[in-house]
């Protein structure tokens, strides 16, 4: 018998396919949308805006509580310093002249931090505590700042601002004294 040719039989694939980058993908849109999401919930953020009181004609204050927590800082030549809560035309403590120290300013935060705390506890906002607005005169030096930066460390006060704008009355009290 002769030799038949014999037939040419085709390999056969393999049907495997390799879902490694698909995995990779699906895991990176899985993360990407929980990221999403997240970023897409509403962040709020306890306002304390200024309004319109009719009694004091024309004068926009604080919201019901701020003022309350406004301690501001007058930085005066000679390491003097001159205190009052409150708005000045309307204030909470009238004004009082300190100096450095632990018997000094720090005393006084302390004490005003410790009753800003209480009273904010008393009215449902626990953490609300003082807010101080610093302002250094053109007599007063680098080091004067420095110091009350220190105090607010170490009073442990969070909320402060450096403001460079006195208003007259502010002038008037510092050269009065």
């Amino acid at each position: 018998m002769k030799n038949l040719p014999q037939k040419v039989r085709s390999k056969k694939l393999s049907s495997r396919v390799d879902l490694t980058a698909m995995v990779s993908v699906s895991f990176l849109l899985i993360i990407f949308f929980m990221v999403a999401a997240e970023l897409r919930k509403p962040k709020v953020m306890d306002l304390s805006l200024p309004y319109y009181d009719p009694k004091w004609d024309n004068i926009i204050t604080c919201s019901i509580g701020v003022d309350n927590r406004i301690i501001t800082v007058l930085l005066d030549d000679n390491n003097r310093i001159v205190t009052y809560s409150g708005l000045l035309f309307y204030p909470i403590e009238s004004p009082k002249i300190l100096s450095y120290g632990k018997n000094g300013i720090r005393k006084e935060l302390e004490k005003r931090r410790k009753n800003i705390l209480e009273y904010s506890a008393s009215m449902g906002k626990p953490k609300n505590g003082p807010i101080i607005i610093i302002k250094p005169s053109k007599k007063s030096n680098f080091k004067n700042l420095v110091d009350i930066l220190d105090e607010m460390a170490i009073t442990k006060i969070d909320t402060y601002a450096i403001v460079n704008d006195f208003t007259p009355e502010e002038e008037k009290l510092l050269a009065s004294k």
